[in-house]
């Protein structure tokens, strides 16, 4: 942030006179160098209003509305000390630039000036100061209505992988900004209007008390008198309201700004000036106004000219460009090698959906984007890049997401909706379009925008269809992340470590382990969702396997889990500071290592289908009472039959973590809730 030095003391100064000149006389010359102040400073105002890109650009605006409204007021009390003290020596007795407004708005005639200055102050206190405080109370309330909405929005994003954690960190910080902005303009506007209201007592004061001083102290003339105070009354009234006028539009401009984009004569000219039909209908209004009986005619006929030349312009000039292709459609055949490139990750979209692919707002591809960057963050894992492309023979509104050609996943979408679920698992009662959330099979509601709020505010999650297909893509990639880790993907990331880390490697590959067994035991725990961004203390793992005598890739993810036991641990810590468990009964424990024969590295379970029948349900039991509880449990069981327990409980619930003792923290704190 830039800071100007010493404007610290420069602000303090300034407030501490603008106090005094409430209490201190000033003199004439003094007195027009702090009006010619206030004058210039609200013109200054007015014009970083007008070319402000957004509110929270000049988030310092309510603190400038109650620092010029006090500067206002203080002038006010020094001009009014000057014109009844002084106002019998003449217009100059309350300076020149009093003077000089007054006499130009009086000019010959008193009343005519008295009567013009009571219109500019109806303006300014009926319908700016009006207007713009309204706007502003309402700004307020519905900025913090819509506040827990907008948050949960950036959850959503973030949950999504659309946004990293500090791109939401600096999206909550604008959102609560917002806020506090909107709430403190409330409060400035009031001042204000106090503001306008005071101006108009002051100027009765000064017409009453100094035409009683002139006639009964200096013993004036009956129409000197008035013409005196009232010229001096009016200038003073001038030098004041037109500064409060112009920080009223302002404020009215800033409160106002809400969606535009860019500048406010930037955001008006494209919005006006770019649709040529009305500018047309325009032209022809006033050109028939033009030969109406009475009317000047060249007026009008300027005006019918001008907007009729922006009409033929913007119907002239090149559209702007809605964004780019979702499909490179290439100008010749491709090759048969083309042909044969398997796309890693592909979605391919209904012709409805495009619009989330393109367009002014291509809100897919830009939370894709944050996706590969999550999942980068979150698992050590680079995601390949995804394709996007339109699948005619879909429907409109539907999509396929592809793994290796394969389908993995589909849904239907509604791109202008927003998709309601109840966190409780229930059907939301907004009304709409009843349906199934694509990822996790939740009951749902296709809403219209215009129902967000109330969905909110019933506790609802609300998300929009961009990022619905996001979130199942993301899960799906984290299902299918071991047969998108290549051999080329895993020689990339033993390459993009540290150069201090290269020993490792060295001493590891060829002699201990080759390329392809790194990366089956990168996959094995891909499989269970096992974080690899910690690839060094991994391959420390496989070295301490492999020097053990251990070959096998299960016996090494083992050692490589024991290993990892802290990022386990922490992987599985509840919202609630625990690690909720699940361990297996010794009589388990004693059923599958009776039932598990072989050798370490390829070890078969033989247990009776019946029996196997028996666990799974009593493994589901278990594991719906502790979900029910708002706990997200872990199986626990001895290292010897893990991953035998995880073969199957991969086929009945594959989001629960089955874990071994040895692989949860000495230091974590756990807690039973349950048992099989």
């Amino acid at each position: 942030t830039r800071f100007t030095p010493g404007a610290d003391i420069i602000l303090a100064a300034g407030v501490v006179a603008i106090v005094a000149v409430l209490i201190v006389p000033l003199p004439g010359p003094i007195l027009d160098f702090a009006l010619s102040i206030s004058i210039t400073l609200s013109v200054l105002i007015l014009m970083v209003a007008i070319f402000l890109h957004r509110p929270l650009d000049l988030s310092s605006f309510p603190t400038l509305l109650l620092l010029t409204t006090l500067l206002r007021l203080s002038l006010n009390v020094a001009t009014t000390r000057l014109i009844l003290a002084h106002g019998h020596e003449g217009k100059y007795a309350a300076g020149r630039v009093v003077a000089a407004f007054g006499s130009f708005l009086m000019g010959s005639d008193v009343v005519i000036g008295v009567i013009l200055f009571a219109i500019l102050l109806i303006i300014n206190f009926v319908v700016i100061t009006k207007g713009s405080g309204r706007i502003a109370e309402v700004a307020a309330r519905f900025s913090l209505d819509a506040m827990p909405g907008k948050q949960m929005a950036i959850d959503a994003e973030l949950g999504s992988g659309a946004i990293n954690e500090a791109t939401a960190r600096i999206r909550r910080k604008d959102l609560e900004e917002e806020t506090a902005f909107y709430g403190a303009m409330d409060g400035a506007a009031k001042f204000v209007r106090g503001d306008a209201v005071a101006g108009v007592i002051i100027t009765a004061i000064n017409i009453i008390g100094g035409f009683a001083t002139g006639l009964l102290r200096h013993h004036m003339s009956f129409a000197d008198a008035i013409s005196t105070y009232t010229t001096l009354t009016v200038g003073d009234g001038l030098v004041s309201q037109i500064p409060a006028l112009l920080v009223s539009i302002a404020a009215g401009i800033v409160v106002t700004k809400g969606g535009l984009e860019g500048g406010t004569d930037a955001a008006l000219m494209d919005q006006l000036a770019s649709r040529p039909k009305p500018l047309a209908m325009a032209s022809v209004g006033a050109l028939m106004l033009a030969f109406m009986p009475g009317l000047p005619a060249i007026p009008f006929l300027m005006l019918a000219g001008l907007a009729g030349g922006g009409a033929w312009y913007a119907f002239t000039r090149p559209p702007k460009p809605v964004g780019d292709a979702v499909i490179d459609v290439a100008p010749s055949e491709p090759t048969i090698s083309q042909s044969l490139r398997l796309d890693l990750v592909r979605i391919e979209l209904g012709f409805g959906l495009l619009s989330l692919a393109s367009g002014d707002q291509p809100r897919l591809t830009e939370q894709i984007k944050g996706l590969r960057r999550a999942v980068a963050s979150e698992m050590g894992f680079v995601m390949p890049a995804i394709r996007i492309q339109d699948n005619l023979q879909l429907a409109a509104d539907d999509y396929v997401i592809r793994i290796k050609e394969i389908e993995a996943g589909r849904g239907s979408l509604r791109p202008t909706g927003l998709l309601v679920m109840d966190p409780s698992g229930q059907m939301p009662t907004i009304p709409g379009e009843p349906t199934i959330e694509p990822t996790f099979g939740l009951p749902a509601v296709w809403i219209a925008p215009e129902f967000r709020e109330e969905a909110v505010f019933a506790g609802c999650t609300v998300v929009d269809a961009a990022s619905v297909l996001t979130t199942h893509l993301t899960e799906l990639v984290k299902q299918n992340m071991s047969e998108l880790l290549s051999y080329v993907e895993t020689q990339k990331l033993l390459e993009d470590l540290p150069q201090e880390q290269q020993k490792l490697i060295g001493d590891l590959v060829p002699s201990l382990i080759t390329n392809s067994g790194i990366q089956r035991v990168l996959q094995a725990l891909l499989i269970e969702r096992v974080s690899i961004r910690d690839l060094p203390t991994i391959l420390e793992g496989i070295q301490e396997a492999c020097t053990a005598g251990q070959r096998g890739t299960a016996t090494i993810v083992s050692t490589v889990r024991t290993r990892l036991a802290r990022q386990i641990s922490e992987a599985c810590r509840g919202s609630r500071g625990y690690i909720p468990i699940i361990p297996l009964s010794p009589e388990w424990e004693v059923e599958f290592a009776s039932t598990v024969i072989g050798p370490a590295e390829d070890r078969q379970l033989t247990m009776a289908p019946s029996k196997l029948a028996e666990f799974s349900q009593a493994v589901r039991g278990a594991v719906d009472s502790a979900i029910a509880a708002g706990d997200a449990p872990v199986l626990l069981t001895s290292a010897a039959i893990r991953p035998q327990v995880r073969m199957i409980v991969e086929r009945l619930r594959p989001e629960i973590p089955v874990l071994a003792q040895v692989e949860i923290s000495p230091r974590a704190r756990i807690r039973t809730v349950g048992s099989v």
